[in-house]
């Protein structure tokens, strides 16, 4: 591994840590150490490391900003690439913008909105990266991101780069190819918007940080969503009427605000949340005969 950690740092591709805590890097504050964790500098340097990886034969996986995202108190084995500063970048022609996918959602749909482009307003509260949300098909009111991608530039695994059209994705409620068929990494993103009324977006903006806030307990550190919504139901309804608000196992605690969220109500592990998850599954099957599956995505040893 120190040859390697070398090898990286001789590239100058950014940051290279060994053994780093991922707890810094989830929202919901959990997560033991990584390997190997990389944050590159640039989609160059981004192509640099998977050609290292790639002649190491070493596992790897991608994060953005660490939401929708349970890591193992054991920590993942291998190379975590984080998409950050690097990869934040940021085109507008018209109505059509390439971003990269390192760029923080809340301020790509902040910023746009101040430009009178629309589209893009359900993504006012969705913390996370564009990277992790296109790899998610990230979505709230009523809209997602395959209602506005027109196509992903793709860095597989084998070190090839590709550009997705929609279609290609494969997009449904919340999930894509990427997540298992062919494992890749969102590097840039086109969306397609249309122009509006700057000032209706922008209400419409607020009002949707403003439900956000009111209804889900982000005072807590959190992942998000911890259920899909085993339609017709919803898991956050189901959850609240089996009387399981406040129930809590160790640190991790299931929201009072919402059912659907399980918050780290104080130095929980994910075992804690793992026993939680379960917890809420034996419950909900046994009162309502509802299989309950998770959105958040589990990771790690």
């Amino acid at each position: 591994m120190d040859a390697i950690v070398s090898e990286l740092q001789n590239l100058n591709i950014g940051k290279v840590k060994q053994s780093e805590l991922l707890l810094n890097h989830t929202t919901i504050k959990i997560g033991g150490p990584a390997d190997l964790f990389i944050e590159p500098s640039s989609v160059d340097n981004l192509k640099k490391v998977m050609e290292v990886i790639e002649k190491n034969a070493m596992n790897w996986r991608a994060i953005g900003r660490g939401s929708n995202l349970l890591v193992s108190d054991k920590g993942i084995e291998g190379v975590v690439i984080k998409l950050g500063s690097g990869l934040d970048h940021l085109e507008i022609s018209e109505t059509e913008i390439t971003v990269g996918g390192g760029y923080s959602l809340v301020s790509l749909a902040t910023s746009i909105s101040k430009k009178g482009l629309s589209g893009l307003e359900f993504a006012s509260g969705i913390p996370g990266s564009v990277g992790g949300a296109v790899y998610m098909n990230a979505g709230a009111h009523g809209s997602d991101i395959s209602k506005i991608l027109t196509k992903a530039h793709i860095l597989f695994e084998d070190g090839s780069m590709e550009w997705l059209t929609n279609q290609e994705m494969e997009f449904s409620y919340r999930t894509s190819i990427l997540q298992k068929k062919r494992p890749g990494i969102v590097i840039e993103a086109v969306f397609k918007l249309s122009q509006g009324d700057r000032t209706a977006i922008v209400a419409q903006m607020q009002k949707n940080k403003d439900y956000r806030k009111e209804t889900q307990p982000w005072n807590f550190p959190c992942a998000g969503s911890i259920f899909r919504n085993p339609l017709p139901n919803y898991a956050g309804k189901l959850i609240e009427d089996a009387g399981l608000k406040g129930y809590s196992i160790g640190g991790a605690k299931i929201s009072e605000m919402h059912g659907n969220f399980i918050v780290n109500a104080g130095n929980a592990t994910a075992a804690d949340v793992l026993s939680l998850i379960q917890y809420v599954k034996d419950t909900i099957f046994n009162l309502y005969q509802v299989k309950m599956e998770t959105e958040v995505e589990i990771i790690g040893r």
